[in-house]
């Protein structure tokens, strides 16, 4: 499961990575504003970022990053 909280005027909210071969997927607003998307991925370590109104960002929430080959950082998710 992905979330993130962004500005209260997004209207557009994806969620990529390694999990998906980069592939985006439609995150659903939920009621407080957040959106979310569960997304089956092996265990592992994932590189993903969320795409907010066709921008790319790191997840806000999670703290672990790790350098791209574009010069940027990806978020990593732990899973398992």
């Amino acid at each position: 499961m992905f979330a993130i909280k962004p500005n209260e005027n997004a209207k557009k909210v994806l969620v990529a990575g390694s999990f998906n071969n980069w592939q985006p997927v439609a995150m659903k607003k939920q009621r407080d504003g957040s959106f979310a998307a569960e997304v089956p991925a092996d265990e592992g370590n994932h590189e993903y970022k969320f795409i907010v109104d066709g921008k790319w960002t790191t997840d806000p929430d999670n703290g672990n990053w790790r350098m791209n080959p574009f010069g940027t950082s990806n978020s990593v998710a732990i899973l398992g």
